[in-house]
């Protein structure tokens, strides 16, 4: 039976194979493919034969071979080597103080010169093209504890509408803190006059300012404090940073005073005569200012200051003579008290012209103050 079977399956496949192809069919046609060049040969150069191990150390007596010695480790990335690396064992972080410490550059290097990443300088690199941000750093000269003495040789008064004062001060500052400080200033002016504009008026119109402006200060003496507000660096040259910082002063003491009793002019014959000046005593001063410093180095520095000096100007005695005294001698009297000098009196041939002019300032008091505002520009050492 199933002989029979599989006969019919066969006899039914040799039917259908030779059976002819539909009209409507046509029969495929073969396709020419076209050559695909082969690709040119490259001659590859083989590697280079990898060195050979070293030799391990011979084997002492009593002495073990670590495992794997004469092993070649593969290479490894800069960044997977720090990774992997164990930390080194003893090795103290630096401090603060050793990372903002300032580097010695030595006599081949400059501040321009390029260095390894993570070097730390001193101040910026002005011309180093690695760096972009400049910061400003701690300052490099600590000023507590530490003393400041400044001479400053030509002091003029800013301010002189009816007087003219140019002299010469000196000053000592003890730095307690890096931004407070005590001062001792003194101040002596060789030149002391009213103004050309004062002299004007009493040739022109015999008119003269009021004593409360035209009182002069010959010397002066004072103390106080100074504060820095603000510090900062700059640089200089290229090469070099210099510290500045804004300094706000303030004090009190005394001054030394004297009034223009006669101006200078010329008698009937035409000769020149000098002026004669009266003593107005000592009075109370306050003194306020402002400024710049400098630091250049570890010992010098440089100042540009204005001060302003306040004292009254109120005149009870003027060469120790008071009201009374001085209408005694005019009355040809010679009763006077113990502190008046007369003979001052006689400065520069104008004893009587000498003697009203100074009745009149006693006579008319006033309670104004007076400023005397002058520029301070010197040069100090440290110590």
């Amino acid at each position: 039976m199933r002989a029979l079977f599989l006969a019919v399956l066969w006899v039914a496949h040799a039917a259908h194979a030779q059976a002819p192809a539909p009209p409507n069919e046509p029969s495929p046609q073969p396709v020419e493919q076209a050559p695909v060049p082969a690709p040119p040969a490259v001659d590859v150069p083989p590697p280079p034969p990898l060195p050979p191990p070293p030799p391990p150390a011979p084997e002492r007596a009593g002495e073990a071979v670590a495992p794997g010695a004469g092993r070649v480790e593969p290479p490894q990335p800069p960044d997977a080597a720090r990774a992997t690396s164990a930390p080194e064992v003893g090795v103290e972080a630096p401090s603060e103080e050793e990372v903002l410490a300032p580097i010695r550059v030595g006599p081949s290097e400059t501040v321009g010169e390029a260095r390894p990443r993570g070097e730390l300088i001193s101040g910026a690199p002005l011309e180093n093209p690695d760096v972009a941000v400049h910061i400003v750093q701690q300052k490099r000269f600590a000023d507590r504890g530490r003393h400041e003495l400044t001479l400053y040789p030509v002091v003029p008064q800013v301010n002189g509408k009816f007087t003219r004062h140019l002299g010469t001060a000196i000053s000592y500052q003890f730095h307690l803190q890096e931004h407070f400080g005590l001062q001792l200033s003194g101040q002596y002016n060789w030149v002391g006059s009213e103004s050309d504009f004062n002299a004007e008026l009493i040739d022109k119109v015999k008119e003269s300012a009021q004593a409360a402006s035209t009182l002069l200060v010959e010397w002066g003496a004072y103390g106080g404090f100074e504060v820095k507000p603000f510090y900062g660096k700059f640089a200089f040259y290229k090469h070099h940073l210099a510290q500045f910082s804004v300094v706000i002063n303030a004090g009190a003491g005394v001054v030394s005073t004297r009034h223009q009793l006669v101006p200078e002019g010329r008698d009937e014959d035409g000769l020149r005569t000098v002026a004669s000046h009266g003593d107005t005593g000592m009075r109370f001063m306050g003194q306020v200012g402002a400024g710049f410093r400098v630091q250049l180095g570890e010992r010098f520095a440089l100042r540009l200051e204005v001060r302003d000096l306040v004292y009254t100007a109120r005149v009870d005695r003027v060469n120790g003579c008071s009201l009374s005294d001085i209408d005694s001698v005019i009355d040809g009297g010679s009763q006077v008290s113990s502190g008046c000098r007369i003979e001052a009196f006689e400065a520069g041939g104008h004893r009587n012209a000498n003697l009203r002019i100074a009745r009149d300032l006693i006579q008319e008091p006033s309670s104004d103050a007076i400023n005397l505002i002058n520029f301070y520009a010197g040069a100090s050492i440290l110590f």
